[in-house]
């Protein structure tokens, strides 16, 4: 058993200050008031003082990070991202890939599957083992929980920089060939509705409980309806690679920021979104259906340069990451967009961190994480009271970059 104290804990959406947080096998034992609590004899106490425990981030939308896409056909690729992942709050994630030839989509979906299934195995044998560790031993590091697949089907129109030979009308019969490389372990996908094929396809997808989101479309509001109609339950990147906000013709970003069926995801590094943009969207979507992702490439945690996102080269120069003249996914880290949405919505410290966790993990059917509840992971943050990453345990064991 493992025992934690701080000056405040989130859970995230109630705060107990003072806490007392018992661990056992990699899972939340108790939450209590360090008043009324008790450490059993023989467990040592880890206190953090004054700062915060929050539950840990859960990105749903990262193609890379550490100079690694997580398309990559190299071993060190996914442990790197997932140490820099964990280094700045996230514990658990989607990676995500971007479009593709088919044939190298379907390696990329294998081999993901094949990391999903051998992270599973190694957090069931972790949270077995005894004496349970309290430092990292290797595998402490962010888990993959399902895959992201960004592409093909998406609009020409609003491709961004998804390379447009590879571009694929939905049908059925294609999602079944990217549904069977996965063996089942795509858990979101971003679509556009208005695409011949589409509604099909978001039927079948949500059918087998994937969460399919609305993206890189140029879709009217009436075909944005359609989609969710369908089954489709969230919004990629909101504002980007999407048809303009029109007041006379609404168009998705209108069924996005209105329909409540939705919930929705922004990238709040202040290059996608204008500041004042993420306050709108955060007064539109509200605390509860508002998600951080950082859609970050391979450039993340790397100096200014010249890196991939899947097939094709990005330039990164001062935060802004660039190919044929259009933004290319981010350098953005979890902690900062928790501070920025804090920052530019005036959300507090529990609403922010909720974007991070408890929404995303909601909004894509993640049990047990997200939250710090009795019976969920012990995935949680350390936390300043201004929001900075200071610590990072997976399974109640902790991150160490050493």
């Amino acid at each position: 058993m493992l025992a934690f104290t701080a000056g405040r804990l989130l859970t995230p959406t109630d705060a107990v200050e003072h806490p007392l947080l018992l661990v056992e096998q990699g899972r939340i034992l108790e939450i209590s008031p360090r008043t009324s609590g008790q450490v059993p004899a023989g467990v040592s106490t880890s206190d953090f003082g004054d700062s915060v425990i929050a539950p840990g981030y859960v990105d749903l939308h990262i193609h890379g990070s550490a100079g690694y896409d997580v398309m990559d056909d190299t071993a060190e690729a996914l442990p790197a991202i997932e140490q820099l992942l964990a280094r700045h709050g996230v514990t658990a994630y989607f990676p995500t890939t971007v479009t593709a030839p088919m044939d190298t989509t379907l390696r990329a979906l294998e081999r993901l599957a094949d990391t999903i299934e051998k992270r599973e195995l190694e957090c069931t044998q972790t949270r077995q083992r005894q004496p349970e560790p309290q430092h990292a031993d290797g595998k402490s590091r962010a888990i993959p929980l399902g895959i992201h697949l960004e592409g093909p089907f998406i609009s020409h129109a609003r491709r961004g920089v998804h390379p447009p030979e590879n571009l694929l009308a939905p049908t059925l019969a294609l999602f079944e060939r990217f549904w069977q490389a996965a063996r089942g372990r795509i858990r979101m996908m971003t679509i556009a509705p208005e695409l011949r094929g589409a509604p099909e396809v978001i039927s079948e997808a949500a059918r087998r409980g994937v969460c399919v989101s609305l993206g890189h479309s140029d879709a009217d509001f009436a075909a944005a309806e359609r989609g969710i109609a369908a089954g489709a339950r969230h919004a990629t990147h909101t504002f980007n690679a999407m048809r303009p906000l029109d007041h006379r013709s609404p168009g998705i970003l209108g069924a996005v920021l209105t329909d409540r069926r939705l919930s929705a995801d922004i990238i709040a590094d202040g290059v996608h979104l204008d500041p004042a943009i993420v306050k709108l969207f955060a007064c539109a979507k509200g605390p509860e259906l508002t998600v951080l992702i950082t859609d970050a490439i391979s450039a993340t945690g790397m100096p200014d340069g010249r890196y991939r996102l899947g097939s094709f080269e990005v330039d990164v120069r001062d935060g802004k990451c660039m190919s044929d003249g259009k933004l290319a996914g981010s350098v953005l880290t979890m902690d900062r967009a928790v501070r920025n949405l804090a920052r530019f919505a005036e959300w507090n410290l529990p609403q922010a961190v909720a974007a991070a966790s408890q929404n995303p993990a909601r909004v894509a059917r993640i049990v047990n994480k997200g939250v710090l509840a009795v019976g969920a992971d012990a995935d949680f943050v350390v936390l300043s009271p201004e929001g900075q990453v200071l610590r990072t345990f997976v399974g109640g064991v902790e991150f160490s970059a050493c």
